[in-house]
């Protein structure tokens, strides 16, 4: 096993902690060992207990009681039961609730009563808002403030107002999806009867009943139901992800008594099982009931999420609900997601705070230097109160933080949040990402994560039902060396055009199989190539589908979703699969119905990787009909096979094509093989231990010297506009790791369909990657002893670069590398003697050594993962799902984005920066995780490289913007303060303050934050190079920060000093001076108003007419409103609030003011016209290259996907049948009685050949 030390020294006396020498990761298990308890990684007990343990063991047990493992106790039909005492659990000081979950789902956060106040506690959470909290209480100061309370009160009202209507509105669409689920309804046992019960008031406990198509609401136990044996299918797409059915069975006692209404009422069963926890596929409990215990497995629990299909009704007694239930325990936590330019964005808003803190304490102390050298001499400047010019400085730092607190722009949290909203409509109102086969828009569920999509770095995608459409199809297949599946005529010759089939000869066709190949058609029909008619009738028999008739329809249940395609293609061509019995199958072959005996079935599991059937023909012959992988078929063929090579090179050919392959043969069987095997297989179906192994055993003796009959070639379908959407983001720069639950070779053939991996590419697997971790790691840990830096050996590249690289890992090699693989204990000694503190400090220094190898081993495998320009981890759980993103983000600070359908995706989904949702075939659970949710994976490359890079550029022009406009405005009281005494008397009128931020500057940026966009949406998807400039964050950061921090420190200094400086000593046209400070305050905030919004017109790349109207409507606005507040009539209603009457119409009547507002304007704008063409002309960026070429781009036709190499029959790589994940359904069909068949052409060429063999062998 590798990491692990050599000699190192275990010195527990209690237990020694090694990793499992003889266990190497399988390829084909999903390691679910989220929570295993320490007695499941136990080793088991030696056969002969050593005699000193087992003293030692009884001395122990003798002490103290063993703890048990199955702690949860569940009476059926007695919820006061589960209220008594020793189930309470303490929740708050000496409040009690019951351990035992309801089943109401609740994922609001408020309701009528708590709504306001919660709400405004998250809200003052934020700095900004108790910032101007604080303000609006020193207002009310006298002594500090020279502004009105009212120019802090209304914009914070605004805020705090529109903020709770946009969590309102949030929390009540949380609240309608808790009550849609909350409020299904199901039978409950009450009062001795079925009746109908909402899910939210079901208890653990309660006996229920299920109807068919219905959602199980609970974990319960299945105790019977309308099938034989009280079997129950059931569709677990919700839980992971697979849409074919399994089955589950109750106990034979519960399916015998437990029928009937009244039984179901007086069931009074005790179970005690494991508690709650996250492990799908496994449970552990006992039945105690009428004085007898049954063992519970996994196999008799219905798991909340599954669907009940094929099922009329069935019955249960809730073990798990609510949060209790292992889909629940699997969503994972519910994590609070802030963008990188809202973490940014804070650190700019404290800059700005000690920023304002220095410019106040600065400004502070120069009032008191001012007031000891001029104040205190100058009568005419006293105020009647005996301050201290240390006192009076003091004072004056508090009003100072009020007159410069619009430097803190308190509408900055709003505006952002408005913007987000509106983009978010966008989203929701894109046709382009309209799916109208399943009625599915876009939907942006959350507003708050918008611009990040502009910035993402690794997606991390589920692949059934994500990339795929989760449905078969079947496309080519090779028969006797003949390769059918090309658009050929009735004659065999190719044809230019497709024309489908016509099937409606064959009455069973279901009329849904799109093939072009009419040549196929007419050897099936005409009979002439009997190999053609036994392939399709090998695939008709061989499999253990369920068939289920209604309404004269045939409805396939499959165990895997190939299997059932390749059924449904034989009903097609003429074999149709019509019922089954326990030992019988009924087929229909060319309209001729015929039902066969069927004598064995010999199922797939991972191991064989194939499966066969033993059945006897009328004429008394025996014969094994067998299909499976190519590799494990090849092994097994007799050795003299004529189509052998043709069908290798047919196999190579449709492994080329991303098509999923699987060979058919066969092999007569005389009596007498057949009855000695048959004794072998009785016997190893009855034996008490490894029945498993010894029935494989028993398969391996009759599955050899195979007859090869040809090859099928399925089509997983992708979903449309895949590999287009995966190239165009490998274009942007953006890496894809696919993480399923599916197979290997499954899902790296989904990777070689959707171009993810090419033949070009280099695949490394978790074998290969182990050795190269191990050397890192000790090459690490011997610098590290050594005292040696050994940080540049660290960095240095695990792959020679220029090779294209992608790694396939499974889940168990997944866990060996990263060290999560659970530890066995090796029980030496149970009594734990005490240890001395050099033992303690020796586990101390080794626990810290072994958590610092798995930090440092960790990091390396990422490092290495993200070398490789596709990753694939198959064969994970929901954990490591969330784990691989987990690790992504925290050594990569990589933003992240998981897109899945299932419930088995919602950690990964909960767990990254971005989660998206797929409405698809695995019901809702995931989109009710996700921040955004549509119908199809190619809408992706429209979410991020349009609506994301849109999102992203307009918030960082937006914020750029936003900080300079604050700047440029509130830094003119800093220049005034140099000409009054730093005496915090303000440069503008207060209603101007007040309304600077809500009405005369705010439209037009909010304007250009919903509606700029640097390119069209077609050149955005056509140059996905455009989408790199978010991920490097070159749009918005701190170098931009202070860019905007100068300008407005340079807008704010002109639109001070030219006024002043025009107003020095002037006389205007009337003879009077109209060099007053409220002539001063009208011309700076009217030159302020003008500068600030023709900056934002020179920022807008896409003119509108609402863009042109904001413009000039807030200066507009600004004119109509300054004139109207300073008009005598608002001054007779509120003469202490509007002290400025007449000022604007008398200053603005003087044309040398207007001249100086123009001067003023055209000073700030001249310098940043002249920078935008330079830099324009000589350095250039790609958008502003692209919108140069715009109408040349348009005239040319659209960008086409890249085109894939096609290299016949080279590829090493095999393309495998997708088995299901478990076992089919041939432990539900029992072994029959034999039939026979006539024997095909292909044995007498077999015989041929061993004949001519023999002559050859006697003449010579």
């Amino acid at each position: 096993m590798c990491l692990q030390t050599a000699g190192r020294m275990h010195s527990d006396r209690d237990s020694e902690t090694t990793f499992d020498e003889d266990s190497q990761p399988n390829d084909e298990v999903m390691p679910y060992s989220d929570d295993e308890t320490e007695d499941e990684l136990e080793s088991p007990l030696p056969a002969v207990e050593p005699e000193q343990n087992r003293i030692n063991r009884e001395a122990e047990e003798s002490r103290e009681p063993v703890k048990k493992d199955c702690s949860w106790q569940v009476k059926a039909n007695d919820r006061n039961f589960h209220e008594q005492p020793q189930f309470k659990k303490t929740t708050f000081l000496c409040f009690k609730k019951s351990k035992y979950a309801g089943n109401a789902i609740k994922t609001y956060k408020y309701n009528a009563i708590t709504f306001l106040p919660l709400n405004l506690l998250e809200q003052f959470k934020r700095v900004a808002n108790f910032y101007f909290l604080v303000l609006l209480i020193l207002q009310t100061i006298p002594q500090i403030t020279t502004l009105s309370w009212y120019t802090t009160l209304v914009p914070l009202l605004l805020v705090l107002g529109i903020t709770a209507i946009k969590d309102l509105v949030d929390d009540i669409a949380r609240h309608r999806m808790d009550n849609e689920i909350n409020n299904r309804t199901c039978d409950v046992i009450r009062d001795g009867r079925f009746k109908t019960a909402k899910w939210k008031d079901i208890q653990v406990g309660d006996v229920i009943r299920l109807e068919k198509n219905a959602f199980v609401p609970a974990d319960i136990l299945l105790l019977s139901s309308s099938e034989p044996n009280s079997l129950c299918y059931v569709e677990t797409a919700e839980l992971d992800g697979e849409t074919n059915l399994k089955f589950k069975m109750s106990l034979e006692v519960t399916d015998r008594y437990l029928q009937e209404e009244n039984a179901m009422a007086e069931f009074d069963g005790f179970i005690e099982c494991e508690e709650p926890n996250n492990r799908l596929d496994k449970f552990t409990g006992t039945l105690f009931w009428r004085s007898r215990t049954y063992p519970l497995d996994a196999d008799k629990i219905l798991l909340r999420g599954c669907k009940i299909r094929n099922t009329d009704f069935c019955h249960g007694v809730v073990i798990f609900a609510g949060g209790d239930t292992k889909i629940m325990k699997n969503s994972g936590k519910t994590r609070f997601k802030r963008t990188k330019i809202d973490s940014l964005m804070n650190y700019m808003v404290y800059t700005i705070f000690v920023v304002l803190i220095l410019l106040s304490a600065g400004l502070a102390i120069g009032h008191t230097y001012w007031e000891q050298q001029i104040g205190n001499t100058s009568w005419y400047l006293y105020d009647g109160e005996d301050y201290s010019p240390p006192y009076r400085g003091f004072l004056n730092f508090w009003g100072y933080i009020i007159v410069l607190n619009t430097m803190v722009p308190i509408s900055l949290y709003v505006s952002v949040e408005v913007i987000r909203l509106g983009q978010s409509y966008f989203i929701n109102w894109d046709l382009q990402m309209y799916y109208p086969e399943k009625d599915t828009p876009a939907k942006a569920r959350t507003t708050t994560l918008n611009e990040q999509l502009g910035q993402i770095h690794y997606i991390f995608s589920d692949k059934t039902g994500t990339l795929t459409q989760n449905i078969m199809a079947f496309k080519k297949c090779c028969i006797n060396g003949q390769t059918y599946g090309e658009s050929r005529d009735e004659s065999g010759q190719h044809q230019n055009h497709e024309e489908q089939v016509d099937f409606s000869w064959n009455m069973y066709a279901d009329g849904k199989l799109a093939f072009c190949d009419h040549y196929l058609i007419e050897q099936i029909r005409c009979g002439k190539e009997t190999e053609v008619r036994q392939f399709f009738f090998l695939l008709a028999i061989c499999h253990t589908v369920m068939v289920d008739a209604s309404d004269g329809q045939l409805n396939y249940q499959a165990a895997s979703p190939d299997e059932g395609a390749l059924v449904t293609a034989a009903r097609n061509f003429g074999f149709a699969f019509l019922s089954r019995t326990q030992n019988t199958i009924t087929i229909s072959e060319m309209g001729i119905e015929r039902t066969y005996d069927v004598l064995a079935i010999l199922d797939f599991n991972s191991d064989r990787k194939r499966m066969s059937v033993i059945v006897r023909e009328p004429d008394g012959n025996i014969k094994l009909y067998c299909k499976g992988a190519d590799t494990v078929i090849y092994e097994r063929l007799h050795p003299m096979n004529p189509q052998r090579q043709i069908t290798q090179e047919a196999l190579d050919i449709f492994a080329n094509e991303t098509l999923r392959t699987l060979c058919l043969c066969y092999k007569d069987i005389s009596h007498g093989e057949y009855e000695a095997w048959n004794k072998k297989f009785m016997e190893a179906s009855v034996a008490a231990s490894n029945r498993d192994e010894a029935l494989d055993n028993v398969y391996e003796e009759i599955e050899k010297n195979l007859i090869l009959l040809g090859a099928t070639a399925i089509e997983d379908k992708l979903q449309d506009g895949v590999p287009e959407t995966i190239s165009k983001l490998a274009k942007a720069d953006i890496k894809i790791w696919v993480l399923t639950g599916d197979k290997k070779e499954t899902a790296e053939n989904i990777g070689f369909s959707c171009e993810l991996l090419t033949d070009e590419t280099t695949i490394c697997y978790g074998e290969d990657i182990s050795a190269l971790l191990q050397t890192r790691l000790e090459n690490q840990n011997n610098k590290a002893e050594s005292n040696i830096n050994s940080s540049q050996r660290t960095n240095e590249p695990f792959f020679q670069s220029g090779r294209n690289r992608a790694l396939i890992i499974t889940g168990s090699w997944l866990n060996e590398i990263l060290l999560e693989k659970k530890k066995k204990k090796k029980k030496l000694l149970k009594l734990k003697f005490p240890k001395t503190a050099e033992e303690k400090e020796k586990q101390i220094q080794s626990k810290r050594r072994a958590d610092a190898n798995k930090e440092q081993q960790q990091r390396n495998f990422v490092d290495l993962a993200c070398e490789c320009s596709a990753v694939i981890c198959c064969r994970v759980t929901p954990k490591q799902k969330a784990m691989v993103v987990e690790l992504v983000k925290k050594y990569k600070k990589a933003i992240t984005l998981a897109i899945g359908d299932g419930a088995n995706d919602v950690n990964m989904i909960k767990t990254a920066h971005i989660g998206v949702g797929i409405s698809g075939q695995e019901g809702m659970q995931a989109v009710m995780s996700s921040d955004y949710s549509f119908g199809q994976f190619r809408y992706l490359q429209r979410l991020l490289l349009v609506h994301g890079r849109w999102s992203y550029i307009r918030m960082c022009k937006f914020l750029r913007y936003f900080f300079y406009k604050n700047f440029a405005f509130t830094l003119v009281h800093f220049w005034y303060s140099f000409f009054n005494g730093y005496s915090a008397q303000t440069a503008y009128e207060d209603w101007f303050i007040t309304l600077y931020n809500v009405l005369y500057s705010s439209l037009p940026v909010l304007l250009v934050g919903l509606l700029d966009q640097d390119v069209s949406d077609k050149l955005s998807l056509r140059f996905p190079g455009l989408y790199i400039s978010g991920q490097q964050d070159l749009l918005f950061n701190y170098k931009k920060f202070f860019v905007s921090l100068i300008h407005g420190i340079i807008t704010s200094l002109i639109i001070f000093f030219i006024p002043y400086g025009a107003y020095l000593q002037t006389m205007g046209q009337d003879g009077e001076a109209p060099s007053d400070y409220q002539s001063f305050a009208v011309t700076a905030a009217s030159s302020l108003i003008v500068a600030v919004n023709f900056q934002m017109g020179l920022d807008t790349s896409y003119w509108t007419f609402v863009n042109a109207f904001s413009i000039f409507g807030s200066i507009a606005l600004y004119f109509g409103i300054m004139f109207d507040l300073h008009s005598a009539g608002i001054h007779v209603l509120f003469p202490s609030s509007f002290q400025f009457t007449g000022t604007a119409p008398n200053a603005l009547r003087q044309p040398y003011l207007w001249l100086t507002i123009l001067l003023s304007v055209a000073i700030c704008l001249l310098p940043v016209v002249a920078l935008r063409f330079l830099s324009m002309t000589i350095w250039p960026s790609e958008s502003d290259k692209i919108q140069k070429n715009r109408k040349k781009y348009k005239a040319e036709e659209q960008w086409k996907r890249r085109q894939s190499t096609f290299r016949r029959g080279i590829s090493s790589r095999r393309s495998a049948y997708a088995f299901s994940h478990q076992r089919g359904y041939a432990d539900l069909i029992a072994s029959g009685r034999n039939i026979r068949k006539k024997r095909a052409p292909l044995d007498a060429v077999l015989r041929h050949k061993v004949a001519e063999g023999r002559q050859v062998g006697e003449t010579s």
